[in-house]
C-alpha cells in the first residue's frame, strides 16, 4: 500500500493531507499569520516557513516520513501543459520559483516539498496544473493580433469534478459533454468534450465577476480608467483581481456576510447576488455554444456552490440547456491524492514537463 502527502498552499494557508493504506488519515489547513505571511515575501523563505509549518504537523501526528510513497503538489503557474499527472523536476522548480509564467500561491507547493523529496528520496508528482491547455483553436483568438486567450483555471478541481459526476450519471468522464464551474475567490466556468476542457474563461481577468476579482470588463472604459493617473501598474492589478467583484460593491470577501446582508433586505447587497448570478449563467450559456449545444450536464462545484440562494438563482438561469448537479466545497487534495495513486498504480504514466 502507498502512503501519499498532498499540499495545497493558499494566499494565507497551506492545506496538507495524509493518505495512507487506501485511506485519508487526516486532512487539515494550516493557517499561517500575517507575520509570517509578511516575513516571508521572499519565495525561499516564504516556502522554508511553511515547510518547517508542515513537518512540524507531521511530527505531531506521528507520521513516519520514511514510509512515504510520494508527495503530490497543487501546480502553479507553469507553460500550457495536457491534463495529467507530472514528475516534477529541476525544470518545473525552476519555472516556478523563479515565476516564469507568473506568481501565485500554488507555486509554492514545488519550492516546499521537492526539497523535502531529494532528502527523502521519493517522487514529487503535481496533477492539472492551473495551465492545463486543451483549447481548440477557436478559443485563443481575442480580436486583436499578438493578444491570445490563455488558459488558466482551477482545473484540478474541475476535472476531479467532472470524473466524479460522470461516475454519478454511470458513465466515463471521457463519454460525455459537460459544463464544470468552480465557484469560489475566482469563478471558472468550463467546456468539456469527452474528457477534454476545451474552453474556459481565465478566472483572473474574464468571464464572471467574483468575490473579489472583476472579470470580464468593458475595454474602452477600462482603458480610461487605466489612463487616469490614480493607479501604478501594480495598484491596477490588485484592484483587478483582489479588490474587485463582490468586494468593489460590498466591501467584504465573506460570502456568508453578503449572504446575511441579504436576509436582512440589504437592497445593494441582493442587486450584486443577483448580478453574479446573472453573469455565472451567462458565461454557462457560452459554454454551451462551444459545445453545440450537446450538453449532457452541468455541474457547478466549488466553495460558493454552498450558497443555496445564489445556486437556486444560477440554475432558474440554466435548467433548460441540460441537468444540473452541485456538488459543494472542493476537493483538491483528493484529485492530487488520486492522480499520485494513478501513477503508484501503474494506471498511468507520469508526464515529464520538458517532453510536453
Amino acid at each position: 500500500m502507498f502512503s501519499i502527502l498532498a499540499i495545497n498552499p493558499g494566499s494565507t494557508s497551506t492545506k496538507i493531507g495524509y493518505f495512507e493504506d487506501g485511506q485519508w488519515k487526516f486532512k487539515t489547513t494550516l493557517k499561517h499569520s500575517h507575520e509570517e505571511i509578511v516575513s516571508g515575501t521572499d519565495r525561499d523563505q516564504q516556502a522554508r516557513l511553511r515547510r518547517e509549518a508542515v513537518i512540524n504537523y507531521l511530527n505531531m501526528q506521528k507520521v513516519d516520513l520514511g514510509r512515504l510513497s510520494a508527495i503530490v503538489v497543487r501546480g502553479g503557474l507553469l507553460k500550457p501543459l495536457v491534463s495529467g499527472t507530472y514528475l516534477v523536476d529541476e525544470a518545473v522548480y525552476s519555472d516556478l520559483q523563479q515565476a516564469k509564467y507568473g506568481w501565485h500561491a500554488s507555486n509554492l507547493g514545488t519550492i516546499i516539498a521537492l526539497p523535502l523529496t531529494r532528502k527523502l528520496g521519493i517522487p514529487l508528482y503535481t496533477v492539472d496544473p492551473v495551465t492545463v491547455d486543451e483549447f481548440e483553436a477557436e478559443a485563443r483568438y481575442t480580436g486583436l493580433e499578438g493578444v491570445n486567450r490563455l488558459s488558466m483555471s482551477h482545473a484540478l478541481n474541475m476535472k476531479a469534478m467532472a470524473r466524479e459526476a460522470a461516475a454519478d450519471s454511470g458513465k466515463r468522464y471521457e463519454e460525455l459533454n459537460l459544463i464544470v464551474t468552480h465557484l469560489g475567490s475566482g469563478i471558472s466556468v468550463s467546456a468539456h468534450l469527452k474528457g477534454k476542457m476545451i474552453d474556459v474563461n481565465n478566472a483572473n481577468e474574464e468571464g464572471p465577476f467574483s468575490i473579489e476579482r472583476c472579470g470580464t470588463m468593458p475595454s474602452l472604459g477600462l482603458v480610461r480608467f487605466c489612463f487616469s493617473g490614480k493607479y501604478n501598474q501594480e495598484q491596477l492589478i490588485r484592484l483587478l483581481t483582489a479588490e474587485g467583484g463582490v468586494f468593489s460593491y460590498l466591501g467584504t470577501k465573506d460570502f456568508v456576510e453578503v449572504e446575511k446582508m441579504v436576509t436582512e433586505g440589504d437592497r445593494k447587497a441582493a442587486a450584486v447576488l443577483s448580478a453574479l448570478a446573472y453573469q455565472v449563467a451567462k458565461e454557462i450559456g457560452a459554454m454551451a455554444t462551444v459545445l453545440k449545444g450537446a450538453v449532457d450536464l452541468i455541474v457547478i462545484t466549488g466553495g460558493m456552490a454552498k450558497a443555496v440562494k445564489l445556486v437556486s438563482l444560477i440554475k432558474e438561469r440554466i435548467i433548460f440547456i441540460a441537468p444540473v448537479m452541485v456538488i459543494p466545497g472542493e476537493k483538491e487534495l483528493e484529485a492530487l491524492a488520486a492522480g499520485a495513486l494513478r501513477v503508484l498504480h501503474g494506471e498511468e504514466k507520469a508526464l515529464k514537463y520538458q517532453e510536453v
